[in-house]
């Protein structure tokens, strides 16, 4: 009989889907990467790079490199929506206070949050 336990993940994932936030916080694109960027310090992630978009006429696309992974954004502001991905691996990092703070800063009055573990080993 082989007996499989789990380690613990590599990562965790955190899924945001973010409604009824400010819409003209989230079609303020410097605002939105000052928002990503002040997330990914306060989830302790060390920064590499960051691409962000403004579209016409409205919306933001962003997204912030960290070497332990990345934090990407989408928004409607017509709906006062945004998909928030934060994604993280190593023990000295924090996604869910990344998350907390986006959702603040965002104004956001109706979160949904999921959370997943990601890249579960397996040994015998």
């Amino acid at each position: 009989m082989v007996q499989v336990v789990v380690n613990d993940p590599i990562g965790m994932h955190v899924v945001l889907d973010l409604y009824e936030c400010d819409p003209e916080i989230l079609d303020d694109m410097e605002k939105v990467e000052e928002v990503l960027t002040k997330a990914a310090e306060a989830a302790n992630a060390t920064i590499i790079d960051k691409r962000f978009h403004k579209f016409s006429p409205q919306g933001v696309s962003g997204v912030v490199v960290v070497s332990e992974s990345h934090i990407a954004i989408h928004t409607w502001p017509e709906h006062g929506y945004a998909a928030v991905d934060v994604y993280t691996c190593g023990d000295h990092t924090m996604p869910l206070k990344a998350s907390e703070y986006i959702i603040k800063e965002l104004k956001c009055k109706r979160p949904t949050i999921v959370k997943l573990d990601r890249g579960l080993l397996f040994k015998e």
